[in-house]
């Protein structure tokens, strides 16, 4: 009996790794995608906005197929309160990564819609401006991965304490994006367009707060969504 209840625990262990890898490799998946579509705005590059579009596909599927595995393991381990955690934070972070590609593909959309109009990188936009903002979100996500394979709790916590400065980038674009509509109405179509992407890469700076917010969930068994920031510190000590 002993011999059969260790079997069990091996397997669910097993079923528990295989799930947060995959979970990892989703958010690899997410993190080029970002990275691409990035690339394609800042090059104007059609060609690799549609690569960033078919790839949004096979996020989706994986999404589908860790959730799925999740309600298995579930309804057929009775996980104990920690692992639970686990799967629910699991079921979260799919959720995200997932969001995090949608971003990505509205980028990449936002790119051949541009190039389609006869925006090119000769016109006087602040492209570079939107690369640096992606470049935070992308190190923000990069950490909450890292943090969320090693269940780092002051990892997260540092995700958390460094989210305000893509928020902050993303208002100084805001007024920049302004300026250029005042100085040229030529560009106004354009820059509005650039403010969905905007807003775009600041979401996927929230889906990686989400994530490491998950990471203390599952370690610490407390909800951090809507605390403060001293609070999310008293709970990681």
């Amino acid at each position: 009996m002993n011999d059969k209840h260790a079997h069990i625990s091996s397997q669910f262990d097993a079923e528990l790794r295989d799930v947060s890898s995959r979970v990892l490799a989703m958010g690899g998946l997410a993190e080029a995608q970002v990275a691409q579509a990035i690339y394609a705005l800042t090059n104007f590059s059609g060609e690799t906005a549609s690569q960033v579009l078919r790839q949004e596909e096979r996020l989706n599927h994986l999404e589908v197929e860790i959730d799925a595995d999740l309600q298995r393991i579930i309804a057929m381990r009775q996980p104990t309160a920690v692992d639970l955690r686990l799967l629910i934070a699991v079921s979260k972070a799919t959720g995200n990564l997932e969001r995090v590609g949608d971003e990505a593909a509205r980028i990449a959309r936002t790119v051949q819609r541009l190039i389609g109009a006869g925006v090119s990188t000769r016109m006087r936009l602040p492209v570079a401006d939107l690369a640096y903002e992606a470049e935070l979100a992308v190190a923000q996500l990069r950490k909450s991965l890292d943090a969320f394979a090693r269940l780092d709790v002051a990892q997260a916590l540092d995700v958390l304490k460094h989210d305000d400065q893509i928020d902050q980038e993303f208002d100084g674009l805001m007024r920049k994006l302004v300026t250029y509509m005042m100085e040229d109405p030529r560009t106004i179509s354009s820059a509005i367009d650039l403010v969905f992407v905007a807003k775009a890469i600041e979401r996927v700076g929230d889906h990686a707060k989400n994530l490491a917010e998950s990471t203390i969930y599952i370690v610490k068994g407390a909800d951090v969504r809507h605390a403060s920031l001293p609070e999310v510190e008293d709970v990681v000590r």
